[in-house]
């Protein structure tokens, strides 16, 4: 049996369903790896002071968040690669000019372009985005993360046209104009690499579980990259091995298809 010594999961569509509920199995496969000395990592493009109540339902205070932007590893930063200032500037202009929204993410809060929104206001319900203040000017060099929502698809080029960028659609039903910023160079596989080299961990010694596609980085860096049954069409691609959805218990029967899980 290989030797696998860190877990990383993202949230939305891995580890929480469509309801916003975890499965028993979830919280089962979790506990069992961090029995078996796993270091578990939470992976997500949410804001790390919003998910601090997964983290403790799970015994988890290891993060990835803001799609890589921001890595934490017991309590201690790894990674933290703020956007670029200009790249704020011009998504601000752009949103103005189509109609879109846009969510930035700090280190302490959601900054919104319109709060009053509907739409905005909707998003902000279904990920439990709470911390939200108006964006300012002041803050463009603080951000973490962006989501445009209310987003054509053929809009999108003119966001993409800011170097070593790209969008990646939101994989939850409902919520598909929304779009994750994602840069090249900054991205959850790259925090994950840098995670396992300062644990020194070999990359063949990590499993990651992932749906959408801003998770593709994550599950082409690590040894075993599990896509979930209901990930996006184009994840497939990218992963070694594809598992049940997030409501038949993916995480684990992905983990014990490894052998990993004691029944």
């Amino acid at each position: 049996m290989a030797n696998y010594q860190a877990l990383f999961l993202d949230i939305d569509g891995t580890i929480l369903q469509p309801d916003d509920t975890m499965q028993d199995s979830t919280k089962e496969a979790v506990k069992q790896m961090k029995e078996q000395g796993l270091e578990v990592f939470l992976a997500t493009g949410r804001p790390l002071h919003e998910i601090a109540d997964i983290g403790e339902v799970l015994k988890i205070d290891s993060f990835i968040g803001y799609n890589g932007a921001l890595a934490i590893y017991n309590g201690q930063d790894i990674v933290k690669s703020p956007m670029s200032p200009d790249l704020v500037d011009l998504y601000i202009k752009v949103a103005h000019e189509k109609g879109n929204e846009l969510i930035l993410y700090t280190s302490s809060h959601n900054l919104l372009s319109h709060p009053e929104n509907e739409m905005t206001k909707l998003f902000c319900k279904k990920f439990h985005l709470r911390s939200n203040r108006q964006y300012t000017e002041d803050q463009h060099a603080n951000i973490l993360g962006i989501t445009v929502i209310n987003l054509k698809e053929a809009d999108i080029p003119l966001y993409e046209s800011f170097p070593d960028i790209h969008l990646s659609q939101v994989n939850i039903e409902g919520f598909r104009h929304a779009y994750d910023v994602i840069s090249d160079k900054v991205n959850k596989g790259m925090a994950i690499g840098e995670i396992l080299n300062r644990l020194n961990i070999e990359t063949k010694n990590a499993i990651a579980f992932g749906d959408g596609m801003n998770d593709k980085e994550m599950l082409s860096v690590v040894g075993v990259g599990f896509a979930m049954g209901n990930a996006h069409e184009k994840l497939f691609a990218y992963a070694k091995h594809r598992t049940t959805s997030v409501t038949d218990s993916g995480i684990y029967n992905g983990l014990k298809s490894l052998g990993l899980i004691k029944e």
